[in-house]
C-alpha cells in the first residue's frame, strides 16, 4: 500500500541547467532545476522571485538554457550558490551571444536560446514561458542523422529533496517497445 506523504513536489530527478541572460553588456548566470516542456516548441523556466536574473530576463525577454554535464558541473554549482546582485558571475563561463542575443555557454553540451512569451506567477515564483528560438549542440553529441545523442551527452540530473546531483544511466529499451514484449508473454 502507498502512503500519502502530503502535497510534495516529487517529479525528480530533473536535468540541471544554467540559465543565462544579459546584464547590460555582460552575461549573468544561475543554476536551475525547475524546468518543464510545454509542447514541442515551448519550455518553462521557474525561478524564485528574489533571483537577480529574473529582472534581466524581464528586461531583455531573452534567456539561454544551458544543459549541464559533468565537465561544467563545478562552475554550474558555483553560479547557483552566489547571487548576481552581490557578485559579478559574468566570467565564470566562456560564452558567446546566440543569434537573438542570449548568452550561450561555449562548453555546455547543449543550449536552447529562448524568447519569453509569457510569465506565469505563483506565490514566490516566476515561471518564464519561452519559445525555443535556436538549439545549439556540440557536434560530438550529434548522431549520423544530425539528432542529439543523449548516450554521449549525459546531462547531470538534480534530485531536490536530498540536493544530490546524479549521473544519467544506461539505456533500458526503446520507447514504445514494451507493448510488444507484454503481448508475447
Amino acid at each position: 500500500m502507498k502512503k500519502n506523504i502530503g502535497s510534495k513536489l516529487a517529479l525528480y530527478p530533473m536535468p540541471i541547467t544554467v540559465i543565462g541572460a544579459m546584464n547590460g553588456d555582460k552575461p549573468t548566470w544561475t543554476l536551475v532545476g525547475h524546468l518543464g516542456i510545454i509542447g514541442h516548441d515551448h519550455v518553462m523556466v521557474s525561478l524564485a522571485v528574489p533571483h537577480f536574473i529574473n529582472g534581466k530576463i524581464k528586461e531583455t525577454k531573452k534567456l539561454s538554457i544551458n544543459l549541464v554535464d559533468e565537465n561544467i558541473l563545478p562552475q554550474a554549482d558555483y553560479v547557483g550558490s552566489v547571487s548576481g546582485s552581490k557578485e559579478d558571475k559574468s566570467e565564470v563561463f566562456a560564452y558567446e551571444q546566440g543569434e537573438t542575443g542570449a548568452p550561450i555557454i561555449k562548453d555546455a553540451p547543449l543550449t536552447l536560446e529562448c524568447s519569453v512569451a509569457d510569465i506565469y506567477e505563483t506565490p514566490n515564483f516566476e515561471s518564464f514561458i519561452c519559445t525555443i528560438d535556436n538549439t545549439y549542440v556540440a557536434e560530438e553529441h550529434l548522431d549520423e542523422e544530425g539528432k542529439i545523442n543523449y548516450n554521449t551527452l549525459k546531462p547531470v540530473l538534480f534530485e531536490f529533496p536530498t540536493y544530490h546531483y546524479l549521473r544519467t544511466g544506461d539505456v533500458i529499451c526503446k520507447c514504445l517497445s514494451l507493448k510488444e514484449k507484454q503481448s508475447k508473454e
